[in-house]
């Protein structure tokens, strides 16, 4: 059994799996205020809030800039970079009207349809490039 001796290393390792983002402490603490701007939107009061005017709404979190324009451009690839957590974000895809499967399907490069039939055929293959730093 190996044993860790740099967390840091070891979390590290979870930035090179393709395709993927590991919520990891790191990432919990630079999205609070996104999740928790997210999580607000459970409330229907906040939810028409948000609906009458985005960047108006998005101004009372304290959130970088970066965060809110990537909301302002529903761009969840870059809000899950940013410290989003996919959970807390279906707080606003459902405010969009998009169910969960149409707002992931636009984060995979796939069509609906495409992405629909890759999960009911089991999701992707375990083959192929398995490490971006070794482009494997």
């Amino acid at each position: 059994m190996t044993r860790v001796t740099d967390i840091h290393a070891y979390l590290a390792e979870f930035d090179d799996i393709p395709g993927t983002r590991v919520f990891t402490a790191k990432r919990a603490r630079a999205g609070y205020h996104l999740n928790q701007f997210a999580m607000s939107l459970m409330k229907a009061e906040n939810r028409e809030r948000w609906k009458a005017d985005e960047r108006a709404y998005l101004d009372g979190w304290a959130m970088t800039e970066e965060q809110k324009q990537a909301v302002l451009d529903r761009d969840y690839n870059g809000l899950l970079d940013l410290g989003g957590n996919i959970y807390f974000l279906a707080k606003l895809f459902s405010t969009d009207g998009l169910s969960f499967l149409q707002a992931v399907s636009t984060m995979s490069g796939m069509s609906l349809d495409e992405y629909a039939a890759m999960m009911i055929a089991g999701g992707r293959s375990a083959e192929g490039q398995r490490s971006i730093k070794e482009g494997r």
